[in-house]
């Protein structure tokens, strides 16, 4: 038997493919029932609404695109790899993770509470990743950073205005 929790997993994961395919707005209950097959008060029982499921799905790519940042900095030692794993699995994961993508950086779903909180989240983070590379590069005489707090916050703007043209 398969437990809500792999129900709800089931739901956020096909919700975000649609999410994908047509944005927000044009996704309707009805398509995310129909790709799952459920009937839509089926869906309703795991979240009251499209708002919640699609909250649940940003979540889950933050969660995705947080645990491949991890694993590429942690798969190597050198301070100057640690940071081009981490620019390079960063774009190619956000380039995937469209819903977190589009959470973090569309004007036009700022009406959801839950977002400017992710977006500060995100952004914390990683300045708090970024501020730690380059701090023990600099103890490690790798790079020449006098203040690691400035050069992260440097290095997260270039690679934010990188995503424009990238995407």
């Amino acid at each position: 038997m398969v437990s809500k929790e792999e129900y709800r997993k089931r739901i956020i994961v096909t919700s975000g493919e649609i999410f994908s395919r047509y944005g927000f707005k044009k996704t309707s209950m009805e398509e995310i029932a129909e790709a799952l097959k459920m009937g839509k008060s089926s869906i309703y029982y795991y979240f009251p609404g499209k708002e919640e499921i699609f909250k649940a799905v940003v979540l889950y790519e933050a969660n995705i695109l947080r645990n491949e940042l991890t694993k590429a900095i942690k798969s190597v030692e050198s301070p100057i790899e640690k940071l081009r794993n981490y620019v390079f699995v960063r774009m190619k994961s956000l380039e995937k993770l469209s819903n977190y993508y589009n959470a973090i950086f569309d004007k036009n779903l700022d009406h959801f509470d839950f977002i400017e909180s992710v977006r500060l989240k995100y952004d914390r983070e990683e300045l708090a990743i970024l501020r730690l590379i380059l701090y023990h590069g600099a103890r490690m005489k790798v790079f020449n950073v006098p203040n690691s707090e400035y050069t992260a916050l440097a290095v997260q703007t270039a690679l934010k205005g990188l995503e424009v043209p990238l995407f």
